[in-house]
């Protein structure tokens, strides 16, 4: 069991999660699931979101666990089918799938710096560039439009995107995954738009520095002492520290609870420790 940051009462709703194999949108499927929603993880990693549902099945929560590629819109429609089946049309949807890729990332901060035999900007990879920005933004676009057509019809609903720090001010080394996530942040603002009149709210968190398996080696050296780019980091977060996972929670929690944030739609919110709002003086 979670202990959960706030009391919200999803009693009744259908969440879909997608990306919920990994940790970040694992904790968020469970989250969900303890406030009483029927969630459905969704991940291309099958084994994932089946132990996950499996755990909360045996905690006495509701949830599915569906293999789901998000770029691939005929699977979608299949998995959309499923869930309707087993859980009914979707109240919430959690675009959570993305990431980054090596390939689309170069060694250096600075041109200038690049030494011979690194990956520098000319080296970046085509594919590489372009499956970051299909994975960020086509796997945000194509959920939702297999999804979003259940709110449609019930005239209710909300949609929540992951944006990043990167969507503010582009990160050095990772010009692709800055980029798809700056479109994430667009397009969560033309989704509130273009649903205005439907009932549906769209809105997006943007979380900051967190120490995940995936990036623990960017941020710290083999003996536990924070790398040249977790100084810059901690340096440029006003509260010097990084974000914790379940600190997500309470904002994702209230971003998607109609009572609470009714009147909310197109909102990016920064949970980030300060580090959107410094300055650098």
């Amino acid at each position: 069991m979670m202990n959960l940051p706030t009391t919200h009462d999803f009693t009744g709703k259908v969440v879909v999660v997608t990306g919920a194999g990994g940790v970040l949108c694992g904790d968020m499927a469970r989250a969900f699931a303890q406030a009483g929603a029927k969630v459905a993880a969704l991940d291309l990693n099958e084994e994932a979101v089946k132990k996950l549902a499996e755990e909360l099945k045996a905690e006495g929560f509701v949830c599915e666990g569906y293999k789901a590629n998000v770029l691939d819109l005929e699977a979608l429609e299949a998995v959309h089918a499923q869930v309707l089946a087993d859980l009914g049309p979707c109240d919430i949807l959690v675009n959570g799938a993305g990431g980054n890729n090596p390939r689309a990332t170069t060694d250096n901060e600075y041109q200038h710096e690049a030494k011979e035999g690194q990956k520098t900007f000319f080296d970046l990879d085509q594919a590489g560039v372009d499956f970051v920005f299909k994975l960020n933004f086509q796997g945000t676009l194509l959920p939702t439009q297999v999804f979003a057509k259940d709110m449609v019809a019930k005239k209710s609903g909300n949609i929540l995107n992951i944006s990043s720090m990167n969507a503010y001010t582009p990160l050095t080394k990772i010009p692709a995954y800055s980029g798809a996530k700056a479109a994430i942040s667009n397009f969560t603002q033309w989704l509130a738009t273009h649903f205005a009149g439907t009932g549906i709210r769209c809105n997006a968190i943007a979380p900051g520095f967190l120490v995940s398996n995936q990036n623990r080696a960017l941020l710290f050296n083999p003996d536990g002492t924070p790398t040249a780019r977790s100084g810059k980091i901690l340096s440029s977060t006003p509260t010097g520290r990084f974000v914790d996972s379940a600190e997500l929670l309470g904002g994702l929690f209230f971003l998607c609870d109609d009572k609470a944030a009714s009147a909310v739609t197109g909102v990016i919110l920064p949970i980030d420790a300060g580090f959107s709002a410094y300055s650098g003086v």
